[in-house]
């Protein structure tokens, strides 16, 4: 039985994907991992379909048909996830930004010391980010000391991408309330939790930049981020923010 199910969300990442998997399912843990491609035309999900007869009871596919998000390629996971067995789920980028390492640290936080979300942390401990140029690592750290500064949160990643779940926090948290799709989706879903009580971590991880492939980043991604916090905010101030 696999001991958490690690969702890596993708759209062209034919270049990092079949890496990336073999360097996760050869861990000293025993990870599952769900694939949600959203129709990459460079053949991710082929790679993948032909990995699953390596890997044919931890190594699964959800195919959507077009690119909507990476809010709602994660709900779509989550749901997955929740239908089945997994007491751990992850979040993890396809690009090698997240070391697969690390998955071992955040799995052991949640079930060593009890915490119910563990976020790998570019600013725990200073800013631990390599290959960005400084106007990228002022904007996310910026980004990240507005968050704080508007909900009030304690946490100082509130942007990342790098999370263990235990089941308990999806499940309790309504997922067809989460609004934002693009970063914004990872502050909604820290906030949601951090108001509903869970334990929550942050624990230091070195951050690197893609090497092959394209950033997803966009003005709308950005835009989204800096209202939605206040959205967000404001709702919780007129006690009508739905968790």
């Amino acid at each position: 039985m696999a001991e958490g199910l690690i969702i890596i969300p993708t759209f062209n990442e034919s270049e990092n994907i079949d890496k990336l998997l073999h360097n996760v399912f050869s861990l000293q843990r025993t990870f599952a991992v769900l694939v949600v491609d959203d129709g990459s035309p460079d053949g991710t999900a082929d790679i993948v379909k032909q990995l699953q007869s390596e890997f044919n009871d931890r190594l699964f596919l959800m195919q959507r048909e077009k690119k909507t998000g990476l809010g709602r390629a994660y709900i779509d996971g989550f749901k997955w996830a929740l239908e089945r067995d997994f007491p751990y789920i992850f979040e993890m980028d396809a690009d090698f930004s997240h070391n697969p390492n690390d998955l071992i640290r955040l799995h052991n936080c949640c079930v060593r010391d009890g915490y119910q979300m563990v976020i790998g942390s570019r600013y725990i401990t200073g800013v631990n980010v390599v290959n960005w140029p400084m106007s990228r690592v002022l904007l996310s750290w910026g980004a990240s000391k507005y968050v704080q500064w508007v909900t009030g949160m304690g946490i100082k990643d509130t942007t990342a991408g790098f999370v263990c779940y235990h089941r308990s926090v999806l499940a309790q948290l309504d997922l067809s309330k989460i609004k934002f799709v693009g970063y914004a989706f990872q502050i909604e879903m820290k906030y949601k939790a951090y108001l509903s009580g869970f334990k929550i971590k942050e624990i230091p991880v070195i951050f690197t930049d893609r090497t092959r492939g394209t950033s997803k980043m966009s003005k709308g991604i950005i835009s989204e981020a800096i209202f939605g916090v206040l959205s967000m905010r404001f709702k919780k101030i007129f006690n009508v923010l739905e968790l």
